[in-house]
Formats: structure tokens, C-alpha cells, sequence
């Protein structure tokens, strides 16, 4: 069978659909093609159950002639929207699954703050989509492949960084301090006192965007911080992800691919909630777990299920009034 699994979006949603991937090529055999935007193609393009990415830049225009020549089985639609739904009327002879993307019991979550969200994973929602082509949960979680040439040895790094306090074979934790959406982010002054709560060298990672408070970040906890962001590239920050003992990441893409490489996770949530069901993945058997952090109780939480550029009531309480007590011992302890 040949199979079109579109995803068009974003770096954590893709990694959540691997999966699926995997399943439909060993289980079944299947050549598998992935649609998505051209951002994030790379994403994909080392996984070795994936048989072709196609990628489109600014409109569907430029791949629906390929699409309709290719002659595909099937269709597993992962993002049910209206540019998915254009790709399946254009191949409009091919049989196509979706699932349910559950936007009515968000709503009434976020609106209303009323919690009749299923109490499953969005990965075995995908999962159950493509169940009629045969599939089962293998039960071996997310994938994530970094190439080799984007491989990060953590010894070179810190040898290039004699200033970082860290001892040769030292175990480190990864901070991952960025986030799409500033209601889904801690405030600098919170990430510097997350620091302070951890003994073991750290790790600062983010993108470009992060670049300046990650070297404010450094320059205020000291020599034990190592700050990365913006200097790495994403296969190259997932590398470092992967030596890491532990995670503190936000909910984001990061998180995700943390849990694809098995790492221990302390994932902190603001603005969303864990109950919208997209908390780590970890295979069936695996040493890794995961700590949520996340301010209980509060009336206007969650706000929405992205985000906000800045907090809508003003107050920002549920970052500002996470404490980190409790993430002291997981982090300085070897692990969860």
C-alpha cells in the first residue's frame, strides 16, 4: 500500500504523529509519504519509515499535481483542517481517515472551564484513526532521528567551553527556556530561580529568539550555566537533549522530542493544561518518567489551548507562582 499522512504543523504535533508512521510501514508494509510545510520537512526527512516528504512553501497549489500522480491507497489525515480537507477533495478517489480533533470540548474547557475532555492521549487518537488499515499501538512510543552529521558530542562542547563548570563524563540537565507563545513560557527572573534550584551543570537551549535571554540568564546564575540558545540548530539542540539526564522543558516541541529520546522530563505548563492530552509519550517499557509542574486552582486557567502573547488578566499567577521546591530533588537526584 502507498499511504499520504498529512501533518502540517508544528514541531511537536509532527513528532506526536510518528507513530502512526511507524506502525503503517511495519506492520502493514506500507510506503509512506508525509505532507507538511516546507519549515518543517527536515523534521521528517531522517526517518527512516517515511518514503518520500512532501512539502509545500506557501500554498497546496504546488504539490497537489504531484499528489494526484502518486495514486495513493489512502489518506490519514492528522490535522483536520481546511487545507487537509482540500488535499482529500482533490484526491477525492482515495479513501481517507481523520480523527476527532475534540475543538468543542476544548472550548468548553478554556471557555467555560466545564472538563469533559476524553481521557486519552492526542498519539492513540491518532492512533485510533488508522486503525482500519490495520494498525495496533506497538507500544514503542515517539520517534525522533537526529542525523548523523547534526550529532553533538557533549565532551567536545564542554572542552570548546572551559568557563562552563562541569567535570568531564559530569551528568547535566537540558533547560529548555523558549516556547512559541509568551503565556507558555516562564519569565527570565522564574528561569533564573528554576536554576538556582538545580546543582548539576545546566544547559540553556532555545532558538534565536532566546539568544539574549539565555545570556542574561547565564550571566545572572554563573559559571554553571552553559547557554546555547540560538546557537544550535533543532537536530543539533535534540542532540544535546538526548545526552542529557534531565529535561526541564516547557509544554513544547522540545518537550516532545525529549520524550521520543527517553529522557527524564519535568515539563512545566502555563497556560495549557496537561488534560488536553498532550502530555509526554513514552513507550510501553522505559526507564524515563515524567514530573508536570503546573499551578493548581486557578479559575482562569487554561486560557486558551495555544496561547497568548502576554497574559490576558494582567497577572501571569500561573507561571508566577510555580515553586520549584519540588523540582529541587528530581533534578539534583539523578533523575525522577
Amino acid at each position: 500500500m502507498k499511504i499520504l499522512v498529512i501533518r502540517f504543523s508544528s514541531i511537536g504535533d509532527i513528532v506526536l504523529t510518528t507513530p502512526v508512521v511507524r506502525c503503517l510501514h511495519e506492520q502493514i508494509g506500507a510506503e509512506v509519504h508525509y505532507l507538511t510545510k516546507a519549515n518543517f520537512a527536515s523534521i521528517l526527512a531522517p526517518n527512516p519509515h517515511i518514503g518520500k516528504v512532501i512539502s509545500f512553501r506557501r500554498d497546496l497549489g504546488e504539490v497537489l499535481p504531484l499528489l494526484r500522480k502518486e495514486n495513493y491507497d489512502a489518506i490519514v489525515d492528522l490535522h483536520q483542517n481546511l487545507r487537509s480537507w482540500r488535499v482529500r477533495r482533490a484526491l477525492w478517489r482515495t479513501t481517507s481517515y481523520g480523527f476527532d480533533k475534540i475543538n468543542f470540548r476544548k472550548w468548553l474547557m478554556v471557555n467555560l472551564k466545564i472538563n469533559i475532555l476524553p481521557d486519552i492521549h492526542i498519539v492513540d487518537r491518532y492512533l485510533i484513526a488508522a486503525q482500519k488499515l490495520g494498525i495496533v499501538n506497538d507500544g514503542k512510543g515517539l520517534d525522533y532521528f537526529v542525523p548523523p552529521e547534526n550529532q553533538i558530542d557533549i565532551e567536545t562542547l564542554s572542552a570548546q567551553n572551559p568557563t562552563w563548570k562541569r567535570l568531564p563524563n559530569e551528568p547535566f540537565v537540558a533547560v529548555v527556556i523558549g516556547a512559541a507563545h509568551a503565556t507558555k513560557r516562564l519569565p527570565e527572573h522564574k528561569i533564573v530561580e528554576l536554576c538556582r534550584q538545580i546543582t548539576q551543570p545546566i544547559v540553556l537551549l532555545g532558538g534565536p529568539d532566546d539568544a539574549e535571554a539565555g545570556a542574561k540568564i547565564a550571566a545572572t546564575v554563573g559559571a554553571i550555566v552553559l547557554n546555547l540558545c540560538g546557537v544550535l540548530r533543532l537536530h543539533e539542540s535534540a542532540s544535546v537533549v538526548g545526552q542529557a539526564q534531565t529535561v526541564v522543558t516547557h509544554d513544547t516541541g522540545m518537550m516532545h522530542i525529549a520524550a521520543a529520546l527517553h529522557r527524564d522530563i519535568v515539563s512545566i505548563w502555563g497556560n495549557t493544561v496537561p488534560e488536553f492530552g498532550m502530555t509526554p509519550y513514552f513507550p510501553t517499557v522505559v526507564s524515563a518518567v515524567s514530573k508536570v509542574v503546573e499551578v493548581k486552582g486557578l479559575g482562569c486557567r487554561p486560557c486558551s489551548k495555544i496561547g497568548f502573547g502576554a497574559c490576558p488578566k494582567g497577572h501571569f499567577r500561573c507561571m508566577e507562582a510555580i515553586d520549584f521546591q519540588d523540582v529541587r530533588p528530581i533534578v539534583n537526584n539523578g533523575g525522577l
